[in-house]
């Protein structure tokens, strides 16, 4: 199987893992709720605006894999387009510093079902935005592979049995090549896991 096969799928996983949820909140007010606030309305919003007011032309590029306008394109898009709503996400752990934040963010109902991100908020024009990922604070392999296995059983070309493999090697995937794959759209390490799969 050429490694072409697993690109889309793989690129669907990482939207699959992104914010895209019903919110909860947890914190009182200031800065840190505004921070909140924005994470939810970015996470919940089924309106292609927030890829411009609740997101930065950064975030858009990392998630789509694209630059510029054509990032904002792509994020409209899927916003628009959006089939799989997460049942909830909580925002915790806000921190304030100046213009940036970070915050820890957990979804149920998607692919990162067991999982929690921190993510690094900005502010821009007096709005608070999502930035970027920065790594799980909460880490479950074996859900990951879950949702790779489901996703690639989808794929035209992609045999169960191989689906399956793949999956299984994503479960044996560190923490560090897993955010390397879900946040950085690297996927040389389920690539080289296909190729001994076949």
């Amino acid at each position: 199987m050429k490694k072409t096969h697993l690109v889309l799928p793989l690129l669907l996983l990482a939207a699959a893992l992104a914010l895209s949820a019903c919110g909860g909140s947890s914190s009182g007010g200031g800065e840190e709720a505004k921070v909140e606030e924005a994470i939810e309305e970015s996470a919940t919003s089924s309106d292609p605006s927030k890829c411009t007011e609740l997101q930065t032309a950064a975030f858009n590029e990392n998630e789509s894999g694209q630059k510029g306008a054509a990032a904002t394109k792509a994020c409209e898009e899927e916003t628009e387009a959006k089939e799989d709503e997460a049942e909830t996400v909580t925002v915790s752990n806000v921190k304030v510093d100046g213009e940036s934040a970070t915050a820890e963010v957990e979804v149920e109902g998607t692919g990162l079902n067991g999982q929690a991100v921190e993510v690094e908020v900005v502010e821009e024009d007096g709005n608070w935005k999502l930035n970027k990922f920065l790594g799980f604070t909460k880490f479950d392999a074996s859900s990951l592979a879950e949702v790779l296995e489901k996703e690639l059983g989808k794929e035209e070309g992609v045999s169960p049995e191989l689906a399956k493999c793949v999956s299984e090697g994503v479960a044996e995937l560190s923490q560090s090549d897993a955010e390397s794959m879900v946040f950085e759209k690297d996927l040389k390490p389920v690539e080289e896991i296909a190729e001994s799969c076949e």
